[in-house]
């Protein structure tokens, strides 16, 4: 399965972001082949539908999860169409690092 973590910069030692649709990156990880991809988030600066365009974006990755700090009310009912987990993050200062070490620990 591929998960999406939205980070704060370009690294695994980077933090989680709080915000999905207009946070800094993506982490891609995909938990069989242990590959990871970084992308900037294209849609950051959009004046209207970050949120959104940023669900499409992650849905052609073929994610099953997201994990991110919170997630905006417009995000729910398409990640719930498109069946993809949202897992939300209350702790800002967890690296990438360590969020993927759990996801090891815990699949």
């Amino acid at each position: 399965m591929k998960i999406a973590i939205t980070s704060t910069g370009n690294s695994l030692e980077s933090t989680i972001d709080s915000r999905f649709g207009r946070c800094a990156y993506f982490v891609f990880y995909d938990l069989e082949s242990k590959a990871i991809e970084i992308i900037p988030n294209p849609n950051k600066d959009v004046e209207d539908g970050a949120g959104p365009a940023a669900v499409q974006l992650v849905a052609s990755r073929n994610v099953g999860k997201i994990i991110s700090g919170e997630f905006g009310m417009k995000i729910k009912p398409l990640l719930d169409s498109l069946k993809i987990q949202m897992i939300i993050l209350k702790e800002p200062e967890q690296k990438i690092k360590d969020i993927i070490e759990k996801l090891e620990k815990n699949k």
